[in-house]
């Protein structure tokens, strides 16, 4: 789970970085230009005494590093004197999208955590029987001053020693964010720092989530949106469905309208409509095509998931569903709608920053943003939630659509779907959740051992809730979905009014 919905310093510093660029660009003047980027990182860390490192320095260092990702703009070189806002002219402009790569380590920020190592603590009791060196294949476990030590030079990180230990002194540390990748793309550079391998990463941000050190930031279009939002264009906010109980208390279903609008959104449309959409199709390709054309299906509404899948298995990529996913299907509405129109697509995930710039997705959605970078933006607005009008809360999705953002939700949705289409179908389904289960579940697939069954996969803990992107504690996050799903008019996908259009939005 990590540190999810615990607020620390770290949610404190990204929360005034992200309401600071908001600022930015609410009141950008292309006259007056961005200059007061360089002023940023001494209203974020006020005063001449640091209060998380060493020195106050050192705080404002980071911060600039954060300011710029936050930006859209790459990190600095360290070996060369640049000014805070060099290149941030050119990323003004709300066409212009941040530069890959999405993930980055502020390496200067970075604890160069001990990477998988085994430890004895202090606490060891120096015991008589010393079962850790008995059991110790490699004679690494040595007795002094009264306490066992390791050999790192002899020790193999068996963790033999570790399940003998009656008092459980011996640790294993690992990196956290290593832990928390999924896809092993996490190594060490020259200085021992944490590196990201770009070819390994598919921008999950479990390292993001996870790393104690905030030392590892993603990109953000907060600007760009926000110069869109003051733009004569109508800018739309489409609402992934893990949004429910993310702003907190006050900010209640009824009122999610009225505070989008307070940001200068010309309304708020539920991407649980296109979940409802994308489930009609997966039901209708399973039927199709499982077993007659592939053994098995896999969902693809989420990114990181569908792009680890057909990266590692190419033979079986053709078994993930080719269904355009919820956030494309939305942003194809409401063009359609709304001709001319752009749309920001608000969510839990980081992957969704890199789905939305392929080149296929691109006239889609123009802009995303994750719940956390969004609070900026209220932040700095200083929208009153409490203060804002109640208004119908939007029941046009179904709950099934709504509790796509929950493990499970899609896998249960598309289910419902295909017993109406076909109640005498058998429809099996496995589902899993973190890259590491995904892949696990991928290689008994490959196996035959889940062929005529439809998977699931999801690159977060607890699906999207634990997406890298959210603000609350998954428990309550899941509490708050169930919460919204009861006020849904309709409960399945197929009751979906906008079914008969799916054929169009292709």
């Amino acid at each position: 789970m990590g540190m999810r919905g615990i607020h620390t310093s770290i949610n404190d510093i990204r929360k005034k970085v992200f309401a600071e660029v908001a600022r930015l660009s609410y009141n950008y003047d292309p006259e007056v230009g961005l200059g007061d980027m360089e002023n940023m990182p001494y209203r974020v860390i006020p005063g001449e005494v640091s209060t998380y490192r060493e020195s106050v320095f050192l705080e404002r260092a980071i911060v600039r590093e954060r300011i710029r990702l936050a930006m859209g703009l790459p990190l600095r070189d360290v070996t060369e004197h640049a000014t805070v806002s060099r290149g941030a002219e050119e990323c003004v402009h709300p066409e212009k999208y941040y530069q890959p790569p999405l993930i980055n380590i502020i390496k200067f920020a970075c604890h160069a955590c001990p990477d998988n190592k085994v430890v004895i603590t202090d606490q060891c009791q120096g015991c008589l029987a010393q079962p850790c060196r008995q059991i110790c294949p490699k004679d690494a476990i040595y007795m002094e001053r009264g306490q066992a030590h390791i050999d790192p030079a002899k020790c193999v990180k068996c963790g033999k020693c570790m399940s003998v230990c009656q008092y459980g002194v011996i640790l294993r540390m690992e990196r956290p964010c290593a832990v928390a990748c999924g896809m092993k793309a996490i190594r060490s550079d020259a200085y021992g720092r944490a590196d990201i391998d770009q070819e390994k990463c598919v921008s999950c941000g479990m390292c993001l989530a996870n790393c104690p050190f905030g030392a590892i930031a993603d990109k953000a279009q907060i600007f760009q949106c926000i110069q869109a939002l003051r733009s004569e264009t109508p800018v739309y906010a489409a609402i992934a469905p893990a949004v429910a109980g993310q702003f907190g208390k006050e900010l209640t279903p009824d009122k999610m309208r009225a505070a989008f609008r307070a940001l200068g959104f010309e309304d708020v449309v539920e991407v649980a409509i296109g979940a409802d959409l994308c489930t009609l199709q997966e039901a209708e390709d399973f039927l199709e095509e499982v077993p007659a054309k592939i053994p098995f299906m896999g969902t693809s509404c989420c990114p990181a998931w569908s792009v680890m899948a057909k990266r590692e298995f190419p033979k079986h990529a053709n078994c993930i569903s080719m269904a355009l996913t919820p956030m494309v299907l939305t942003g194809r509405l409401i063009k359609k709608k709304h001709p001319g129109c752009k749309v920001a697509f608000i969510g839990p995930c980081a992957a969704k920053k890199l789905e939305a710039s392929r080149s296929s997705v691109r006239s889609d959605v123009d802009f995303v943003l994750t719940f956390e970078e969004v609070m900026g933006m209220f932040e700095a607005k200083q929208v009153d939630f409490a203060a804002l009008a109640a208004e119908a809360v939007p029941s046009e999705a179904s709950a099934d659509g709504r509790g796509f953002s929950v493990s499970g939700g899609v896998a249960e949705a598309v289910a419902n779907c295909i017993r109406k289409l076909d109640p005498d179908r058998e429809i099996k389904v496995q589902r899993a959740e973190g890259l590491n289960e995904c892949r696990k579940m991928l290689q008994l697939a490959r196996a035959g051992k889940l062929d005529g069954y439809l998977l699931e996969g999801m690159a977060c803990p607890s699906g999207c809730i634990g997406g890298a992107g959210t603000v609350q504690l998954i428990p309550k996050a899941a509490q708050e979905v169930e919460h919204v799903k009861k006020l849904s008019g309709k409960a399945h996908a197929y009751e979906s009014d906008y079914s008969e259009i799916l054929p169009n939005l292709d």
